[in-house]
């Protein structure tokens, strides 16, 4: 009986740490599309709903139901295929199935049904689908200065909230080299989507999400007390192990003098992975 209790009492502390590191996916049906009009046939419907139930079940990031199941999904695409004007025409309806509320329309069109961007097409589906928060669990960055390795230990946490385990500053003014290890709390925001192209100050940037992070730190730097990074533009790897800032970053250091691996005044940590 003991022996039970204990596992009883290890599994249930443990349930909370597995729910936070896999994000629940949300739910999408998608109904058959259906003709309007003439000049389309119930093949080339058939072929534009598999064509999107394809597309969105490859992301990974969205569950796809479909068939009878469809009804049952949290969020409901409604599709239909039509031709005008020599142009075969592809839209749909995304609807919250709880509030039956529109979230938004899509509309691609072209000669033929393989010449549409199904990609296109299926970013404009799930635009306002929430995405699964993949920053929740426990990160770790390191830079490899010129005296030692300076670490960042972040943990997002489903509340919006980030425990700092650790995080190092540093400063190099020659010649005189200073790291301080500290500690916090913060909060964070995150809005996640497909991966999409971003045109930011005239340059092209893959993301995965946006984010900001609000810290307060013991035992850093002055400077560092607070620290407040905002517009970050997230890029996750397909195994959702890794992530990349890339733009924007999280200050950390100063660089005033001497050679460095890096060659500009300001650090940040940038690249992080996984470790719990």
């Amino acid at each position: 009986m003991r022996k039970t209790a204990l596992a009883y009492l290890i599994l249930l502390f443990a349930l909370p740490v597995y729910a936070q590191g896999t994000p629940a996916m949300a739910s999408v049906g998608i109904f058959p599309f259906i003709i309007s009009g003439s000049g389309v046939s119930e093949g080339e419907a058939a072929e534009a709903t598999r064509m999107v139930i394809n597309e969105l079940s490859s992301w990974g990031t969205i569950t796809i139901l479909s068939g009878d199941q469809a009804k049952n999904a949290e969020y409901l695409v409604q599709g239909q295929i039509s031709r005008q004007n020599n142009q075969v025409i592809l839209s749909a309806v995304t609807s919250e199935a709880r509030s039956n509320r529109s979230l938004n329309s899509s509309r691609e069109q072209a000669p033929t049904l393989g010449s549409i961007s199904i990609a296109s097409f299926c970013t404009k589906i799930a635009e306002n689908v929430p995405f699964p928060n993949y920053l929740l669990g426990k990160w770790r960055s390191t830079l490899n200065m010129v005296d030692g390795p300076v670490t960042c230990i972040l943990e997002f946490r489903s509340n919006r909230t980030v425990q700092v385990h650790q995080f190092d500053t540093w400063e190099h003014n020659n010649p005189n080299i200073l790291k301080y290890q500290g500690i916090g709390t913060g909060t964070y925001t995150y809005v996640g989507y497909l991966r999409r192209t971003l045109n930011i100050d005239g340059r092209e940037v893959f993301a995965d999400a946006t984010a900001s992070v609000s810290l307060k730190l013991e035992d850093s730097l002055p400077k560092y007390k607070t620290v407040n990074s905002g517009g970050l533009r997230i890029f996750f790897d397909n195994s959702k192990d890794n992530f990349e800032i890339v733009y924007g970053g999280i200050p950390c250091g100063d660089n005033f003098s001497g050679s460095s691996v890096y060659p500009g005044t300001n650090v940040y940590y940038t690249k992080f992975t996984k470790i719990q």
